[in-house]
């Protein structure tokens, strides 16, 4: 559970970093901040169902506000994350849910919980990410092969950041 300082600091984080989201959850307890103009996350779908409306260029977002689209418009499609262009096509990407410290092993004398090569199933972990103090277990959402592992040990991490590709089974 999260003291009220620790909330009213991610709450501040968020909005000084302009984050569109936070999301933590830590024994059982879930906590999800929303920034401004914050929309939920949704992957882009390989091929949308039907064309989306046409999204207005950051010159014309500046320009004159304009409403939210609807949360069931599809995303369009996003450009590779820096860093992604290498990945094989077909394999998925893991982002980061938070922003924090990325460690590869629950200690520094502790072996890794994944190498490049290792099989993954859903629901296992592959590595921490300290927010606050805290020590937030990153599960594998796809079941297959580790592919890539973007971040080094120990570094930085921001929210939406890629983590890990994974190659389906």
């Amino acid at each position: 559970m999260l003291t009220f300082e620790q909330i009213k600091e991610l709450i501040e984080l968020v909005t000084a970093r302009r984050l569109q989201g936070l999301e933590v959850e830590r024994s059982g307890f879930r906590l999800k901040i929303e920034g401004q103009g914050a929309a939920p996350p949704a992957p882009a779908p390989p091929t949308p169902p039907a064309p989306a409306p046409r999204a207005p260029a950051p010159a014309e977002a500046a320009e004159a506000p304009q409403a939210a689209p609807p949360a069931a418009a599809p995303a369009p499609a996003a450009a590779p994350e820096e860093g992604e262009e290498d990945v094989p096509a077909g394999a998925h990407v893991l982002h980061s849910p938070i922003v924090g410290t990325f460690y590869r092993a629950s200690s520094p004398d502790a072996d890794p919980y994944v190498e490049v090569g290792s099989r993954v199933k859903k629901g296992q972990v592959l590595c921490i990410v300290e927010a606050m103090k805290l020590m937030n277990e990153i599960e594998s959402d796809a079941d297959g092969t580790v592919v890539k592992i973007y971040p080094q040990n120990a570094s930085p991490v921001e929210f939406g950041e890629p983590l890990f590709a994974i190659e389906p089974a």
